[in-house]
C-alpha cells in the first residue's frame, strides 16, 4: 500500500509513522551523482509560537503528483511543516525521515523557521543551505513585528518560488551558493518518523482531525488511506 500511495504524495504524512526513535548525526559533505533524479516538493517559512506555528509564506512543486490529489498533497505538506516546527526546539536543525522522503527544518532562536520537504536523495547540506539563505533573506525583508500574526496573503516576500525552482538542481544551486564552513560542523538530529516528535500520549490521527491546515476532503482521504494501510499490514 505504501507504493500505491506514493504517486498521490500523501505518503509525506500517512506513512511517516512506522519506526520510532531519533539518532544524532554529524552533517557531512555529499557527493552528487548526476544520474540521480532529486526533487524538492515544498518550501515554507513559519513563526514558532508558544503553542502553535504560524505559516507566513510557502511554495510548492507538485508536478510529480496526480492533478486531482494536488490540493490534498499541498494541505498535508503544510500540516506536516507546521507540526515539525511546533515540535522542534529553538536553535535546532533536524530532518524527519520516512521511506524516500525527508523533511528538513531549521528553527532559529528568534522563532523564525523554515521547512523544506524533499526526497531522500536530495543532499542535506544543500537543503540546510537553502533554509539558511531563505531565513536570512526573509528576516531582512519582513519586519519581525509581523511574524506572529502574518499570513501568506499579507506577507510581502516573493522569493520562495524562485528559490524552490533554483534549488531543484542541487549541483547548480550548490555551485552558486557559498556554504558556510560552520554548517558542515552542525549537528542535525535525524528522526525516523513524525511520531518520534510527538509528546507522550499524542496521536498523529488526532492531530490530523484537529488541524486547521486540512480540509474535510484531505481528512477523509487520510482516514481511508490509514484503513487501507492497516489492512495491508495485517496481510
Amino acid at each position: 500500500m505504501i507504493h500505491a500511495l506514493r504517486p498521490l504524495g500523501i505518503v509525506v504524512v500517512v506513512d511517516l509513522r512506522l519506526l520510532r526513535g531519533d539518532t544524532p548525526i554529524i552533517h557531512s559533505a555529499v557527493t552528487l551523482c548526476p544520474c540521480v533524479i532529486m526533487k524538492l516538493y515544498s518550501l515554507s517559512v513559519l513563526h514558532k509560537g508558544a503553542t502553535k506555528s504560524n505559516l507566513l509564506k510557502s511554495a510548492y512543486d507538485l508536478s510529480s503528483f496526480s492533478f486531482f490529489q494536488r490540493s490534498s498533497v499541498q494541505e498535508f505538506m503544510t500540516f506536516t511543516s507546521a507540526l515539525i516546527v511546533e515540535r522542534s526546539a529553538h536553535g535546532s536543525r533536524a530532518s524527519v525521515k520516512e521511506q524516500e522522503y525527508l523533511c528538513h527544518v531549521y528553527v532559529r532562536n528568534d522563532s523564525l523557521s523554515a521547512v523544506v520537504i524533499a526526497d531522500s536523495e536530495y543532499p542535506q547540506r544543500v537543503a540546510f543551505t537553502l533554509l539558511d539563505k531563505v531565513l536570512e533573506e526573509f528576516s531582512r525583508q519582513v519586519d519581525s513585528i509581523d511574524w506572529p500574526s502574518g499570513n501568506p496573503e499579507t506577507i510581502n516576500y516573493k522569493a520562495l518560488d524562485i528559490h524552490l525552482a533554483k534549488y531543484q538542481n542541487p549541483r547548480e544551486a550548490d555551485a552558486m551558493t557559498k556554504v558556510q564552513a560552520e554548517l558542515d560542523e552542525t549537528k542535525i538530529i535525524l528522526h525516523n518518523t513524525m511520531e518520534s516528535l510527538l509528546e507522550r500520549g499524542e496521536k498523529l490521527d488526532d492531530l490530523v482531525q484537529k488541524s486547521e491546515h486540512l480540509g474535510n476532503q484531505s481528512k477523509a482521504f487520510y482516514k481511508t488511506a490509514r484503513k487501507q494501510n492497516s489492512c495491508c499490514e495485517v496481510m
